[in-house]
């Protein structure tokens, strides 16, 4: 009987630090139910391997970006901009392409944006959650690196309202 409890006593030692952790564990899952995650990688041939994302008005995305490249991250890093409807994609790329030190993004440009991550180099990961438009259409969205827009680095967000 006194070993049964000396066990008992042991394993409660042992669950105690687990049971106190999770006690003050107040993060639910509840906010990110709403949210659809699109993971997105951007290459050193200047491509996103996700180029089309078919999305409903209101939804909320998070894209998620994921850079691979084993260059320097001031030799090849990436972003994902999502732009307005009937912005003009290449003029934002070329004005954000001279902009290094506001990392590629056009001060005088960012009305056109509804959403943007950081830049990631080799190795990072970066993310951006935002309400899609209610507005259907197509979106474009770029990476605003010097070149990259030029080099085909470039996606679709399209905006359907559901059918009935």
């Amino acid at each position: 009987m006194k070993s049964l409890r000396k066990i008992t006593a042991l394993f409660t030692l042992l669950l105690m630090p687990f049971l106190a952790a999770n006690a003050f564990n107040t993060q639910t899952d509840g906010p990110d139910e709403d949210v659809r995650t699109i993971k997105i990688k951007g290459t050193d041939q200047m491509k996103f391997d996700v180029t089309e994302i078919n999305a409903v008005p209101g939804e909320k995305i998070r894209i998620v970006l994921t850079t691979v490249s084993k260059l320097p991250k001031m030799a090849m890093s990436h972003n994902v901009v999502v732009l307005k409807k009937g912005a003009d994609a290449e003029a934002f790329a070329n004005a954000s392409a001279m902009a290094r030190d506001n990392d590629y993004i056009a001060p005088d440009m960012k009305d056109q944006i509804i959403a943007a991550t950081a830049l990631a180099g080799g190795g990072d990961t970066v993310e951006i959650t935002f309400t899609v438009p209610e507005d259907a259409g197509s979106y474009t969205y770029i990476c605003s690196f010097p070149g990259h827009y030029l080099g085909g680095m470039k996606g679709t967000l399209n905006v359907k309202k559901p059918s009935s």
